[in-house]
């Protein structure tokens, strides 16, 4: 089952729409964790997500991760969500 790791407070802007991030994580097969960030515009709109940005070998690691994303990280995964979302 997938959870919230860590919501950001700073809001991401991209072609004109505000974005709220939150890094998620979920298990895999073999006892890992995978991690990756949801994206939804702040004025109403569908949650996009970007592809899988880590995997690691449990909870407390995938965790450790999502709280050590900086702004320019975020920025780059809203890209890799909005260029996943139009292939």
């Amino acid at each position: 089952m997938a959870v919230v790791l860590v919501s950001f407070a700073e809001p991401i802007v991209s072609d004109g729409v505000t974005y709220t991030a939150e890094a998620w994580g979920a298990p895999m097969d073999g006892n890992l964790w995978e991690g990756w960030i949801a994206f939804t515009p702040r004025g109403g709109g569908v949650r996009i997500r970007s592809p899988r940005e880590t995997t690691q070998p449990n909870y407390v690691d995938t965790e450790y991760w999502a709280t050590g994303l900086t702004l320019v990280y975020l920025e780059g995964a809203l890209t890799r969500a909005l260029e996943a979302r139009e292939a």
